[in-house]
């Protein structure tokens, strides 16, 4: 047992943060399960729908790191091919609102630019060296 205050406070804070980095890893993991049973089925739409469920539960991982993005990245990667294995086309875990296109309008041109009249200069001769007196 810690007899140091923030040690034990630390303590606390650990203790914490492990239940709650369980019950994310828990829900993965059923996010998992039920996704693996989507593709044994051979259930295209189901397994897109649980694909969609799984990113976003690793996407959460990985923010509260739990999870490395690497890690992530590989089994998001690797289910995906499954998914499509199946012949469906698994959705993007958040849905992308489509902008209503604008109409082009032709570029503005802009005024021109007036440059100063150019002043002449005068080029400055190099500076030569100095010969080194010889001991």
């Amino acid at each position: 047992m810690p007899i140091i205050k923030s040690a034990k406070k630390r303590m606390r804070q650990t203790a914490v943060a492990r239940t709650r980095n369980q019950n994310t890893k828990r829900s993965l993991r059923a996010e998992l399960k039920a996704l693996a049973a989507a593709i044994e089925a051979k259930d295209g739409k189901k397994a897109a729908e649980a694909l969609k469920k799984v990113q976003s539960n690793l996407d959460k991982t990985v923010k509260k790191n739990i999870l490395k993005k690497n890690t992530a990245a590989r089994k998001l990667s690797r289910l995906t091919d499954q998914v499509k294995a199946l012949g469906a086309k698994p959705a993007p875990a958040v849905p992308t609102k489509a902008a209503p296109k604008a109409v082009a309008k032709p570029a503005a041109k802009k005024p021109a630019v007036k440059k100063a009249p150019a002043t002449k200069t005068v080029a400055k001769k190099a500076p030569t060296k100095k010969p080194t007196a010889k001991k």
